[in-house]
């Protein structure tokens, strides 16, 4: 699993290190400078810092003394302690660190002031680069830094987190399960101790033979109570990590234990199981010899579990994906992930309160076909995280508030329409809208088929997002509403001239007017004439068609390659407009002469036409007003574009029976000339 460069340049941390070793400099990072903008977007710089390498600071800086360690660090002066909690669950896992920290980085003959580290980001690792040019005041670091004063692998790490996401500030304020996802591509879950469910140490269990990062922590009430120690040894407000689950035989019963670490040492739990507590002399001695043998070290200590969550609060698991683990683990996450956009306008829906545009987010189906191991039902994690938020803070935008729905699917494989989840309730869901990174649930359900609905909780609200399921068996999924198919009739035949209804002579008399000696209309012509018989009609309110509305249904209805329309091609043309009004009235539901954006898809799929998201994306973006609204001559530009496009792949790919399927390259090009969005 290769991580991506992320310089703008296209360069790799190889290359600009050979370049700046051929050249004889050190290093300095363009896309993030030694400048005030890369520490703070809302704050003025305090004057008296300045950028310094470890050179500068110390005689003999050291990449890693001894190892990377969770005692090595120490915080800095920004609000980013979830950071550090996540680092030290980190430094208890070599193999994961490794992949975070490269190991062919150091002070030594190839020094040449650029370093990396690998992070993980909406499903891809990224290999960030920076300077080691650090902040600084009076030859002090002031982010965060390592105990020993000539060590530098915390404080370079933190600034290339820091790059990621823009500035040092992006980082104020997070949980820790955010960063531990990102240094090791993970998916997140929380559990209150207190309401969990009866099963949770099994969970636990699972979870650590699985390989997972996992963290607790007591609640505070007030700032006051932070690092406060409680008369049992324990600290309130800070973050511990889980080492071990097991069960021994004590006293005739089967006891739960759980081992935590305190990653600051030292201070630890003086209750029952305690490391010299009386409950080790009354179990079997191979017992009491395997389980004290890892727990010597200060600040690691057994519980039973029934304390462990009357006294902490706070469960967070991080489980991990198959590429992030070694091969002797127990049992590995299977993992289905799929990216997408809330876009308002088309598929910005919001939540189930929302029916008239729930329907039109994203969805997904999943298959449950294998159940557990010794279980008739599914485990199944869904996590769904919105992009970039902590990057797009310098422009004001802050976290959505998201969430999502799941549903028995109907057996048809396309998007599912608003009456289905007006009759069906949701058969799981996370437990709240929240405005955080990422929401997730666990959930155990029958093997059967899904739908899965993530959503912002109001409409209109635009986000990127990526949605993950973690299954313990392998499961089906896809993105519903992704296929691109026309079934378009063939054009009616028009009566002949002795036939003609009485629409038909009206018709015919004014385009006989307009054409002249040619018989043939042009493009001004034709919207001379449509505007002048739509006027006429009062339910189809419009300031006139536009001329280039006009083009395109000359481009469509033009069979002799003239540029100009004969009164047959006109026929034609009209039965296929009164379709597409009698479709545009039944869409504008509350009679404003304009229909709203998110019917589209409705208007289309009965017009023959099913498009993916991406085009219905697209659509929106260029036709819909600020009230996501689409007024009739944008709707006929849209629907005769559409079947401009899907009668010249019907051509060029000799198509029988007017059904035209398309690959999404080539909807992606031709989509492009047809709904370019212009201000």
């Amino acid at each position: 699993w290769p991580a991506e460069s992320t310089q703008s340049d296209g360069k790799t941390f190889q290359q600009l290190r050979n370049e700046c070793l051929q050249k004889g400099v050190l290093f300095e990072d363009p896309d993030f400078p030694a400048k005030g903008s890369s520490l703070f977007f809302s704050e003025s710089v305090p004057v008296n810092i300045e950028w310094k390498r470890p050179k500068e600071l110390c005689s003999d800086p050291k990449f890693i003394v001894g190892g990377a360690d969770r005692t090595d660090i120490c915080q800095g002066q920004l609000g980013d302690c979830w950071l550090l909690a996540a680092i030290a669950s980190l430094t208890l896992r070599p193999e994961l660190m490794a992949r975070v920290i490269p190991r062919d980085q150091e002070f030594d003959s190839r020094y040449a002031g650029i370093f990396h580290f690998q992070f993980w980001q909406h499903n891809k690792w990224l290999d960030v680069v920076v300077d080691d040019r650090l902040p600084s005041v009076r030859n002090k670091l002031i982010m965060l830094h390592s105990v020993s004063n000539n060590e530098f692998w915390s404080a370079l790490m933190e600034k290339a987190y820091a790059k990621l996401n823009g500035s040092y500030e992006a980082l104020k304020g997070g949980s820790t399960m955010e960063a531990m996802e990102d240094f090791t591509g993970g998916v997140g879950e929380t559990y209150e101790t207190k309401s969990a469910s009866e099963n949770l140490f099994t969970i636990m269990k699972k979870a650590l033979d699985r390989g997972s990062l996992m963290g607790c922590s007591i609640d505070i009430t007030s700032s006051a109570e932070s690092e406060a120690k409680t008369t049992t040894g324990l600290v309130k407000g800070h973050a511990y990590s889980i080492t071990g689950l097991d069960m021994v035989n004590f006293r005739g019963q089967n006891i739960q234990l759980i081992r935590i670490r305190n990653p600051w040492g030292e201070v630890e739990w003086n209750g029952p199981w305690s490391d010299n507590s009386r409950e080790w002399n009354y179990i079997d001695k191979a017992d009491k010899a395997r389980l004290q043998q890892n727990s010597l070290d200060d600040g690691e200590f057994w519980m039973e579990f029934g304390d462990f969550r009357k006294n902490y609060d706070k469960v967070e698991i991080c489980n991990l994906t198959p590429d992030a683990l070694t091969d002797d683990t127990k049992h590995q996450w299977e993992v289905n992930a799929f990216e997408g956009n809330w876009i308002r306008g088309s598929t910005a829906g919001g939540c189930r309160n929302f029916i008239d545009t729930f329907w039109t987010n994203p969805q997904f189906k999943l298959e449950l076909q294998h159940t557990d191991d010794n279980h008739d039902l599914c485990s199944v994690v869904i996590a769904v995280m919105q992009k970039n938020r902590r990057k797009l803070r310098k422009e004001g935008l802050d976290l959505e508030t998201i969430g999502f729905a799941v549903y028995e699917a109907p057996d048809d494989e396309d998007q599912v329409g608003k009456d289905f989840f007006r009759y069906h309730p949701s058969k799981a869901r996370s437990r709240t809208y929240i405005n955080m990174r990422e929401v997730s649930e666990r959930f155990t359900l029958p093997p059967g088929k899904y739908l899965l609905v993530p959503t912002t909780f109001q409409p209109h609200q635009e986000a990127d997002f990526l949605v993950r399921i973690f299954s313990e068996k392998k499961a089906e999924a896809l993105e519903m509403g992704s296929n691109v198919v026309a079934d378009l009739p063939a054009p009616p035949i028009p009566n002949p001239p002795q036939a003609e209804t009485n629409e038909e002579k009206g018709l015919r008399k004014l385009f006989e007017q307009l054409a002249g000696d040619d018989q043939a209309i042009s493009v001004r012509e034709l919207q001379q004439l449509l505007n002048g018989v739509l006027s006429r009609r009062k339910e189809i309110k419009f300031d006139g068609l536009s001329l280039s509305t006009c083009h395109s249904i000359i481009n469509l209805m033009d069979v002799d390659n003239t540029g100009m329309l004969e009164f047959q091609e006109f026929k034609v043309f009209w039965e296929k407009m009164k379709k597409w009004i009698m479709l545009f009235l039944a869409f504008d539901t509350d009679r404003s002469g304009k229909m709203s954006s998110y019917e589209l898809r409705s208007a289309l799929n009965a017009a023959g036409m099913r498009l993916n998201n991406q085009l219905l994306q697209l659509i929106g973006l260029r036709f819909a007003d600020e009230d996501y609204e689409i007024d009739f001559d944008d709707y006929l530009t849209c629907i005769v574009r559409l079947e401009n496009m899907f009668r010249a792949f019907q051509a060029l790919d000799k198509f029988k029976r007017g059904r035209v399927k398309m690959n999404i390259m080539q909807v992606k090009s031709h989509s492009h000339h047809c709904f370019t969005v212009s201000e």
